[in-house]
């Protein structure tokens, strides 16, 4: 997926065309909040940064989602989940937490940390590896897990 924005018009198209309204009111939304930051910064938006608006999109959902159940509202909930599923197909496949862990020890290896004191040096070490690929609070419970 060479430019998502490309591939966001086209799905916005297609939903159009398919009278899949959800997914439409969903895409245009998104298609919303990337014209407000172009306008906002005054610069056309790099495809890494319509992957981070699209990282920042989904994490509102999952947040909402937590929020919806911890209150009992499983049907705005289930909306949000809705959401972060079309939200999700844009992004570029995320890690496993197999995988993280993974990264998580060959960067231990490198750093050299060895307790839980020095988190935000592994983390500072490990985040720039996994930026786009992983949500930041799984690969901060993997670290955590690994350095107890």
């Amino acid at each position: 997926m060479s430019d998502p924005k490309a591939a966001l018009q086209a799905a916005l198209k297609a939903a159009m065309i398919n009278k899949d309204n959800t997914r439409r009111d969903v895409l245009r939304v998104l298609m919303s909040s990337l014209k407000q930051v172009e306008i906002d910064s005054q610069k056309e938006l790099t495809a890494d940064d319509v992957v981070s608006i699209l990282q920042k999109e989904a994490k509102k959902r999952r947040e909402s989602i937590e929020e919806a159940l911890k209150l009992g509202r499983a049907e705005i909930a289930e909306t949000e989940k809705v959401e972060l599923a079309i939200l999700e197909e844009f992004l570029p496949k995320q890690l496993s937490r197999e995988e993280i862990s993974k990264i998580v020890q060959e960067t231990v290896a490198e750093t050299g940390v060895s307790s839980a004191k020095e988190i935000g040096k592994l983390m500072g070490a490990l985040m720039p590896k996994v930026k786009g690929l992983a949500d930041g609070k799984l690969v901060n419970e993997v670290v955590r897990e690994f350095l107890k």
